[in-house]
């Protein structure tokens, strides 16, 4: 299929598992993209790979200029911009290994958090909506989280961050949904990337509570964006689309039910 024909899309973050995954299934549905992200090299190495319609480029989420620049650089080499995949994060497992409780996270691990996963998404859309609008509109995607629909016993900063995303793509999809700019949020559940496969303890534990034969892999959010990056999701905007293989979609006590279904041990009634 070519759905992205002839757009141009901004993938944040797309040097990682999810970001690379998308820009090529963007490139294969026809898109030219730019892999924006913190590590340039990863960033050329990824357009190497996907070849003439990657164009590498530095983008540093947690810096409102350097967002800028990349949104004009973008628009200067390639005319437009149709699609704003906000996909960057912070993700260094040694922040996320400080981002525990409300009475022990420190404040700067929290600020660095909201400022990268919140601000840096305000950011992408403030540059990039003027340039949408006068292309006549375009798509926005944000990557939320399973964290920011349900509490857990750890990374109250991430968490609250995402819920914030899917509160703010829903402001988005509002305020501009009249002039042709749609805006909807992906809440990814336990993604394979290469850093969840160096944590295979926390990977079985959630497997538990999965409904789906297995976990995600970057493919399978890269397929859910490249649809809302379509022309055929038109009418869809200010959603939240979960792609978690049904983590949140049952009661809490299911894996039990289901371990001791399997054991024969379940209650009957005669």
């Amino acid at each position: 299929m070519n759905r992205l024909e002839g757009k141009v899309a901004i993938i944040t973050g797309g040097a990682g598992g999810i970001g690379a995954a998308s820009a090529e299934r963007f490139i294969r549905e026809g898109a030219k993209v730019v892999i924006a992200d913190l590590f340039e090299d990863r960033a050329k190495a990824v357009a190497e790979r996907l070849g003439p319609s990657a164009v590498p480029m530095f983008y540093d989420a947690g810096d409102d200029a350097s967002i800028k620049v990349a949104i004009e650089e973008t628009v200067a080499r390639l005319g437009r911009i149709d699609i704003l995949f906000n996909n960057a994060a912070v993700t260094d497992i040694r922040i996320q290994g400080q981002d525990t409780t409300a009475t022990e996270i420190p404040f700067e691990v929290w600020d660095q958090t909201m400022n990268v996963n919140v601000r840096g998404v305000m950011a992408g859309c403030r540059f990039a909506i003027p340039h949408m609008l006068k292309a006549g509109g375009g798509s926005i995607i944000n990557t939320a989280s399973d964290s920011g629909l349900a509490g857990d016993i750890a990374r109250i900063a991430y968490g609250t961050s995402k819920g914030a995303v899917i509160t703010l793509t829903k402001y988005l999809a509002v305020q501009y949904g009249r002039q042709g700019i749609r805006a909807n949020a992906i809440a990814p559940g336990v993604i394979m990337t290469d850093q969840m496969k160096k944590l295979p303890v926390l990977a079985a534990t959630i497997q538990r509570h999965v409904v789906t034969p297995r976990l995600g892999i970057p493919e399978d959010i890269a397929a859910l964006a490249a649809f809302l990056a379509a022309d055929e999701s038109a009418y869809i905007t200010g959603q939240t689309i979960s792609c978690d293989g049904g983590h949140l979609a049952h009661q809490p006590q299911i894996a039990d039910m289901m371990d001791l279904e399997a054991e024969g041990r379940g209650d009957t009634i005669e």
